[in-house]
Order: structure tokens, then C-alpha cells, then sequence
């Protein structure tokens, strides 16, 4: 991929457009091609071939997606399908039709069967049913893996898909409504923490940026108190208790955002999807092309939970509503494939936590550097 070619970043704002597009900055390529989603929404097929056609991008990298939590997922079923199938059909498709060199299509661990074993190879995909609560979501990012593939083996084009872990980052979704089990954990634990010190200035700054139904400015320290509750974050007799949704024992690996953006420029420089088929042995049914892209290793909700209790310093009690769903008992990635294309990364998940809190108080999620 040439330094000066034109690259169009598709979903630029988001938690991974926005590392991808730090990454692809720090990496020396400046001919980044953004639009904002009132410039171009991609679920409308007749703007994104208008705007294929205009700009002509040589590579593309498709971050644009709908995404959510076990909640979002399980309650915005239909918009979660819709959308994402709509928004890959048309950025491949017109790939496809205005020559772009390479195209690289970003999906989620998801895609695999609930039961999967363990670490999750490439080649269980379809190999059972799915996690119910994300099932509409991990339909729609198969689509988006076939429909690379059938491009490649029908028209010959350069189409691969990566498959990322449970991410976190910079400009993630702390919304304690709809995010994804870490930064859900990062904002209670903060809030928690605040109302054990009784700091509801603190407290009232942190609604204020990131609004919760039945906050408004001027809310009392009572309605406050009534308002965290909801979300399992309660003070009695001078302590703390914040009730966190499932048991705590199912398992999960995390990567931050910036390592997945580095190991895409990696594969957009280095790999090709002739190189993925040197990886699979069935020649003549060609499936399973995808990589993974994770940390390799995972831990439980409850370690995870108590590692960011340290960084935080949130010193109360920790308890666990396991009428609330658990999802997928453990969803542990093999990288094996990625190793064997060249690529390595040192991961300290208790370093990035610690960078991610530090930006969540200082900007609350939103930062972005070049």
C-alpha cells in the first residue's frame, strides 16, 4: 500500500475508525478519504455509488457498523441486522465495481458459535448456532465475510476480513445503557466511587456530559442517589455496592483499539487474500479466509472487574445479579493465523485500562491525536 495512495476510512469516528485512522496518520499515510455520517450514510445505496464514483479510492478499510452491548444487541435486533448489511453490501459492492486494490472488511468475534471450542479457530464459523442475544448482528458480519469471499472467488478482486476480540479504547461508548462489558465497567466503578466520597459535583459533571434518562441539570443529591440505584450503584450505611449484571464467570479476552488498528495496517501492507488461501486446506471448497485478531489470552468478568477496581480505587463492594444474562460462557480467540503471517504485539491489558481510565477522566472518551 503506497504512502501516497488514496485511502477511504469508512466509519472514522467510532472507537476502531478512530484509532485506525491515528494508526494510518502515524504511519505516513495522509491521503485519508473521511465523510461524516451527515455527508454520507452508507445505508444509502445511491450516495455511496455516487461517492465511489467521485472519489475513486485505491483502498478501502470498512469500520462503519452499528454496534452495542448484550443489551443493545438483544433489543435493537432489526436495526442491527438491517444496518450493517446494508452498509457492507454497498461499500463492497462499489469496491468491487470502481477497481479498488484492496479492501479490508472489519467484522467481530461474534460471528462464532456459542459453544464453541476452545480458542476459537477460523474454521468453526457456521459450525453451530450462535449466541442468541447477538445473533442478528454476527448474521450480518458473516454476510460481510462471504460476500468478500465470493467477490474474490467470482471476480478476482483483493478482499479480506479480520475478525476482532472484545475491544476498548479511546472514544469508546461508555453509555451505561448500550456499551460493551468494559467501559460499562470503567464508567459504574467511576461513578461508584465518586458516591462513596460523596463528590456528586464530580458525579453531576460526568451526567452531565454523558446524559442518562431522568437526568437534568439541577437534579438533587436524593434524585441522584434514586438515578444511580437504577443502574446498581447504591450507598448503605457509608458504603458503596455496585451490582454488576451475570455471575462473573464467563470468560473473555480484550484488546485495545490502537493494537487492532496496527496489526490492519499490518495486514493492508503485508497480506493479501491469495495469501489467506495458502492457510486453508480445502482448495477446491474455498471458506474460512477471515483472521483473527486478538490478545490471546482471556480472563473472567470478575477478574476483569477487579482489575478495574484497582485502577480506579473504587473501594466498595463488588456484587453480581446473575438473573441478568451471562452471554457466551468464554470466547477466547486462536491467532495462530495472524502469528503465521507475520504478525506480533506485546499487550499489558493492565496498562491500557490504566491509559483508558486517565482519558476517560480527562476528556470522558473523547480524544483523538495524530
Amino acid at each position: 500500500m503506497d504512502k501516497n495512495a488514496k485511502v477511504y476510512l469508512a466509519g472514522h469516528t467510532g472507537m476502531v475508525g478512530s484509532a485506525l485512522f491515528r494508526n494510518l496518520i502515524r504511519s505516513g499515510y495522509y491521503n485519508v478519504i473521511t465523510r461524516e455520517l451527515d455527508e454520507l450514510n452508507l445505508i444509502d445505496q445511491s450516495a455511496t455509488a455516487a461517492f465511489f464514483e467521485s472519489e475513486k479510492p485505491e483502498y478501502v478499510l470498512l469500520a462503519a457498523a452499528r454496534v452495542g452491548g448484550i443489551h443493545a444487541n438483544n433489543v435493537y435486533r432489526a436495526q442491527f441486522i438491517y444496518e450493517n448489511i446494508q452498509i457492507q453490501t454497498n461499500v463492497i459492492h462499489q469496491a468491487y465495481l470502481n477497481g479498488v486494490k484492496k479492501l479490508l472488511f472489519l467484522g467481530s468475534s461474534c460471528i462464532y458459535p456459542a459453544k464453541s471450542p476452545q480458542p476459537i479457530k477460523e474454521e468453526y464459523l457456521l459450525t453451530d448456532i450462535l449466541e442468541y442475544t447477538n445473533e442478528p448482528y454476527a448474521i450480518a458480519k458473516i454476510t460481510g465475510i462471504k460476500m468478500c469471499e465470493s467477490y474474490n472467488i467470482q471476480y478476482g478482486t483483493n478482499f479480506i476480513s479480520a475478525m476482532p476480540t472484545n475491544l476498548f479504547g479511546i472514544n469508546d461508548n461508555y453509555d451505561l445503557d448500550n456499551s460493551h462489558v468494559l467501559p460499562a465497567l470503567i464508567r459504574k466503578m467511576h461513578l461508584a466511587k465518586l458516591l462513596q466520597e460523596s463528590d456528586f459535583e464530580g458525579i453531576t459533571s460526568d451526567l452531565s456530559r454523558r446524559p442518562v434518562p431522568g437526568f437534568y441539570q439541577g437534579l438533587d443529591n436524593d434524585g441522584i442517589s434514586v438515578l444511580l440505584k437504577k443502574y446498581g450503584i447504591e450507598k448503605k450505611e457509608g458504603r458503596v455496592i455496585l451490582r454488576l449484571w451475570g455471575s462473573g464467570s464467563p470468560s473473555r479476552e480484550f484488546l485495545d483499539s490502537d493494537s487492532l488498528a496496527a496489526a490492519c495496517i499490518f495486514l493492508m501492507e503485508n497480506i493479501d487474500y491469495k495469501h489467506t488461501l495458502n492457510l486453508i486446506e480445502d482448495k477446491k471448497n474455498i471458506r474460512n479466509t477471515h483472521i483473527n485478531i486478538g490478545s490471546g489470552t482471556d480472563l473472567t468478568i470478575l477478574e476483569l472487574a477487579e482489575k478495574i477496581k484497582n485502577v480506579t480505587g473504587y473501594e466498595g463492594i463488588l456484587g453480581w445479579d446473575s438473573s441478568k444474562p451471562d452471554g457466551t460462557v468464554q470466547k477466547l480467540l486462536d491467532i495462530t493465523k495472524l502469528r503465521s503471517l507475520g504478525w506480533s504485539n506485546d499487550f499489558d491489558l493492565d496498562e491500557k485500562l490504566r491509559f483508558v481510565y486517565d482519558n476517560y477522566k480527562s476528556t470522558l472518551g473523547i480524544w483523538c491525536t495524530t
